[in-house]
Order: C-alpha cells, then structure tokens, then sequence
C-alpha cells in the first residue's frame, strides 16, 4: 500500500543534510519512502494530511532509559552515598536480590518503550540500572523485551547488560568494587546467544548491541572479549566511559592507563564505539591526568559520543563543549538516559549549556543538535537509511503538531519545536511504515492504566533503596521533599 502524507512543512534530505518544505509531501510503500518533496505523479492508495505540523525523520535515542527512572529520587536529596541507590557492604553481605518480579521487568520496558514512541523516538538504545538487579540482565528476560518492542513498533538495539563488578559503599562512605569475573564472562555469553538468536527479528527491529555495563566495573578479560566479539561480528558497542572522575581516576589506578588510553589498549576506540557521556578526558580541570593525550586518542578513533545534557546538568556538569567536540570531526549522538525520555528537551538544554560554556552564540546552533538526534545517531550505528525522509530510506516518520499554545507564533518550525517544544507534541508515528502512534497516542497501549501500574511499581522501586541503604533505614528518611510535609 502506497501512503501520501502532507503537512504545512516537511524536513527532507537533500543527500548532505536535513532541507525544509513547505507544504510538502511524503511518500512511502512498504517499510521505504519512495519520495519527499511537492507534486508526486504518481497513484497512491491512502492520502493523510497533517495540517500545520512538521513531518520530521523520527529521532534516534543512543542512551534511552528503558527503566522506571529513579533520577527524580537523587536530586537535592543530600549525599547520594546515604541514600540507598549504590550497594553498601551491608546489603551485599545480605545476598543481593532482584528488585522486580519478572512481570514488573517486562513491565518497566513496556511502559519506557511506549514513552519513547510518545516523544518521537523511533531508534532506541535501551539502558537500565544494575544497582536493582540481582547481578545483571539475562537472556530469558530479553526474549520478552525483543517481543515488547516487536508489539508497540520499536526498532531496538540491544541485548542483555553485563559486567565482572559493581561499585558498593563502604561503612566510611568511600567507594569500592565487588568483583565476579565468571559472571561476568557468562554474562557476555548470552549477549552474544541473544544477539545470535534475535538479531533482525520482529520484523528487522531488533538488533544486536553489546552492552558492557560501566568501564570501572569491567576486567580486562571481559573488555579484551567484547572486542573481538564486535569485530568479528560488525556489532556496535556501548561503554559508559568518561563520564565521572570517580570512574576516571578509578581505571587510572586499576589499569594505569586513563579510560580512553585503556579502551585503546584493548581494541574498543573504534568506529563501533557508542559514549555515553564523553566529558571527563585527560586535561581535564577535575581529573589528575593533564595532557590532551585522551583529545588526540578520541578524535582519531570514529567513536560517536552520546551527549546526554539534562542528565548531566541536574548535578551541574557539562560536556566542554558540544561545539569544540563537533569542530574536531567527532561523531555526536544523543541521548535521554532519564526521565523524561524527550530529546527535543535535551536539545534546548544542549544549545543553552554549549553556548554557556562557549561562552559565544556562534559555535553550536539548532541545527547541530538535531543533527545530532538524527543523522549523528544514524551515523553510530553505521546506517544510512535512519535519521532522514530520502528515497529509499527508511520509513521512520513522525510528526510533530503546531498548535499548542506553548509554541507560540511560528515562523518556521523548528526553531519553534526545539525552543518551546515538549517530547509530546509528537502527534503521529510511523516506523518503518507501520502506524505506531496516531493521535497523540500510542496504539495498543491504555496510557492511563499504564501510568497508575507506573505509579504503583515506583514505590516498589522506592522500596528497594531501604533495602540497599546501610541499617534499612524508613524511606521517610532516605528521600527529601523540596519543602517539608506539613
């Protein structure tokens, strides 16, 4: 079936970047678009206008939270090591358990996997917290995740997390490691049999990823491995890397090497390295190692960084900057890794604390950030059919609504949508030409009996911090509100 979707604007691509349309059309058959521009001659089966609305390529989120997201707990919650979030020793010499029944895992993918549809995601790289887990995620529970994202429409890149370690507070709040390399050697074995067993199913949605959990609570043994598992295999790997001093000066003392240094010793700073989050780099004001030895190693290497700004910004840390990163010829993605799973949010943030930090209006512009949820995310995943309406691409198409009265006036609508605009004024989903959301909602789904479930399994969530916290203590003591109850 051949389907014509019109709007008051569409962005194309032009074979070198995004291009605007007014009143333009896009047309798509299958899982492909056959044409974007005005006039198409050809008979079409279905005619869909949007009105004043932008048809827009869906976005790609390379750190995506795939959780109940507990970030709302942290903030202004006083020290972070107090509260139950990290393993203290008591809880591991407990026995650690799973936080979530298996219905409430599969649960907590469903309801983060509807909210990304909900907020223009068409691409998702999902991650989860370890620190709720028994150890780390496991083959049977992904063959449930792969069906979820099958049902709502999801193209993923995933398989089950693994790691030789975990971080845990000790009794004098400095920081530690757990470690248990078996497992996490298994761990890395039943990536690989998901990715054997489920890449390109659902219809070509699923896809392989190997995701190692954070670098500092990896072994040389278990990275070494994902290495050669990547290469022989052509599979993208995710390593949260860079992304705190702890972690920094963590790997610098175990491997002797900083975390860029080390990844480079290993054969993982390639072209199929996804970075989450890419700011703490050797010369850096707060790490000990100077030098822009990690600067020279990053920009040689094709690893795509993904920027994720709101995250970041909530403990006031910035990436310096995403101007000074893009000029050099990195690759930027970006990325959620919180609640709300908005990446039209994260480009606001991102163009307010770049030019913050630039200290300049001049060096990163609007269209670098959605540059950056687009064809950057494409360009980490080594496809040219994502991120763009062209001609053979794709069909990843969404649709991003006009006329709420928080957009304002419009002159054109992205300067609008990424100034003013919320995840949710995604109004329509297409992935690869199925429908997936129509009417603000996505279909299949009952949203408000999802949100009350939510609701529910947070305290659940809540709960499991009491557990992990030295003493067990109330959760009335371990979480503050921003004014006291009355």
């Amino acid at each position: 079936m051949r389907t014509l979707l019109t709007a008051e604007w569409v962005l194309g691509f032009d074979g070198r970047g995004h291009v605007l349309w007014r009143n333009g059309e896009v047309v798509f058959s299958g899982k492909h678009i056959e044409f974007v521009g005005r006039g198409f001659s050809g008979t079409v089966d279905c005619r869909r206008d949007f009105g004043r609305a932008l048809i827009s390529p869906g976005l790609i989120d390379l750190d995506a939270l795939g959780d109940l997201d507990s970030g709302v707990l942290t903030v202004d919650n006083g020290n972070r090591l107090d509260m139950g979030r990290l393993w203290s020793e008591d809880y591991l010499r407990q026995g650690p358990i799973e936080a979530y029944t298996p219905q409430e895992e599969q649960f907590k993918y469903r309801h983060a996997f509807t909210q990304l549809i909900r907020n223009g995601i068409t691409t998702a790289l999902p991650i989860t917290s370890m620190y709720y887990r028994a150890w780390a995620e496991r083959y049977d529970e992904f063959e449930g995740v792969a069906r979820t994202a099958g049902t709502l429409g999801l193209r993923v890149y995933l398989s089950p997390c693994y790691m030789s370690g975990i971080t845990v507070v000790q009794r004098d709040r400095t920081l530690t490691r757990h470690w248990d390399e078996p497992r996490g050697l298994a761990g890395l074995d039943e990536a690989l049999r998901f990715i054997r067993d489920f890449d390109g199913s659902q219809g070509g949605l699923v896809h392989g990823l190997l995701a190692p959990d954070r670098i500092e609570t990896c072994t040389p043994d278990l990275l070494s491995r994902t290495a050669a598992a990547s290469a022989e295999a052509g599979l993208p790997v995710r390593l949260h890397a860079c992304q705190s001093v702890y972690e920094f000066e963590t790997v610098l003392s175990l491997r002797g090497a900083t975390p860029l240094g080390w990844l480079q010793q290993l054969g993982l700073l390639n072209e199929r390295l996804v970075l989450p989050h890419g700011i703490y780099l050797s010369g850096h004001p707060r790490v000990s190692r100077a030098g822009d030895e990690d600067w020279q190693r990053l920009t040689a290497s094709g690893a795509t960084v993904a920027h994720c700004p709101a995250v970041f910004a909530r403990s006031g840390e910035a990436l310096d900057s995403f101007g000074r990163y893009r000029r050099a010829g990195i690759n930027l993605g970006l990325g959620t890794d919180t609640w709300p799973p908005d990446l039209l949010h994260n480009m606001q943030l991102g163009l307010y604390i770049a030019r913050i930090v630039e200290g300049s209006a001049e060096q990163t512009t609007l269209a670098d950030l959605f540059n950056a949820a687009t064809l950057g995310g494409a360009r980490a995943l080594g496809r040219d059919d994502l991120g763009r309406l062209a001609a053979g691409a794709l069909a990843d198409i969404v649709v991003f609504d006009l006329r709420g009265p928080h957009l304002g006036p419009v002159f054109e609508p992205l300067k609008n949508l990424l100034l003013f605009g919320r995840g949710d004024d995604c109004r329509t989903s297409y992935i690869q030409g199925r429908l997936v959301m129509d009417g603000f909602r996505v279909l299949g789904v009952d949203h408000g009996a999802q949100q009350q479930e939510a609701q529910a399994q947070f305290g659940t969530l809540m709960e499991s911090h009491r557990r992990r916290a030295f003493d067990n203590p109330p959760s009335g003591r371990l979480f503050h509100p921003v004014f006291p109850i009355a």
